[in-house]
């Protein structure tokens, strides 16, 4: 049975009485195709104050949660992609968004988009054409951060947010599923286009989505989860956000990504590690 995920085309949002419209991510939106390009994905991981950037400025490039204020300090001249899908990122650092965000491609998740239009309505209104909706595959509306606003949602989306297992994707041939890891099913995505799958750090979102894009290899910069406990390399003791990486690092983001991995090779993609840290993690990164 191959299953019809119908994911809304657009949502709307009211920001201070203006109706403003997203429209969800498309592969096959024209301006979403990376024609075989390679891409870095940086993430926020300490080791990315080590990073030689003065040759990677000019490769297409995307972002993740803080790694964006990166753009104050060098020049890229290929920003392709920020990809943020924890709301708790846009209420703790929300300085990050006003200081460095200027209308670079957003990819967001409906709780991401739900905190910016309470904390950022004037980036929502100027540049609300740049960002796209990405939804997790196994809750079709996405998480909805705004109590309030979830209460009000008609009958019909409330069951479209009810959660499904990963199982429930296996038939589907945008998804690979993995029914045999120890702790959970884990999954990866061939086209976000009909969602994503999480595994427990953005990082796994924006590979996801470099690949829908049809990069021809990916870099990971950052990514370095061995460490979690210390700042991120643009915070410092007193306001670093907490981190749920420790568990979620055995158990959800090593065998994820090394499925990953293995399935994105399969389809003629390489994902390189660049991480001294975690590099010996994975056994196909």
């Amino acid at each position: 049975m191959v299953l019809n995920l119908r994911l809304p085309p657009t949502v709307e949002f009211n920001i201070e009485n203006q109706r403003i419209s997203i429209k969800a991510f498309d592969a096959a939106e024209a301006k979403q195709n990376l024609h075989k390009q390679a891409v870095n994905i940086i993430a926020s991981g300490p080791s990315v104050a080590n990073v030689t950037f003065s040759g990677l400025r000019d490769i297409p490039t995307i972002f993740v949660n803080g790694s964006i204020s990166l753009t104050k300090q060098h020049n890229f001249t290929k920003v392709v992609g920020y990809v943020i899908s924890d709301a708790h990122f846009i209420n703790h650092q929300p300085e990050i968004l006003r200081q460095h965000y200027t209308g670079q491609p957003l990819y967001a998740t409906l709780a991401v988009l739900e905190a910016m239009a309470v904390t950022h309505p004037e980036i929502m209104r100027t540049y609300n054409h740049a960002m796209r909706v990405l939804y997790p595959v196994d809750r079709l509306w996405g998480v909805k951060s705004n109590k309030l606003l979830f209460s009000k949602l008609t009958f019909k989306k409330k069951l479209l947010n009810k959660k499904r297992p990963l199982s429930y994707f296996m038939d589907h041939p945008n998804f690979i599923i993995d029914g045999s890891c120890r702790f959970a099913n884990i999954g990866v995505s061939l086209n976000i286009t009909y969602g994503f799958v999480e595994a427990g750090t953005v990082v796994y979102v924006a590979t996801q989505l470099a690949f829908s894009r049809h990069a021809s290899a990916i870099h990971l910069y950052g990514m370095d989860l061995l460490n979690s406990n210390q700042p991120r390399f643009y915070e410092n003791e007193d306001n670093s956000a907490p981190s749920k990486l420790d568990k979620a690092t055995s158990e959800r983001i090593v065998p994820s990504f090394n499925l990953l991995g293995r399935v994105y090779k399969e389809h003629g993609v390489s994902i390189i590690n660049h991480s001294p840290i975690s590099k010996a993690l994975f056994n196909s990164l």
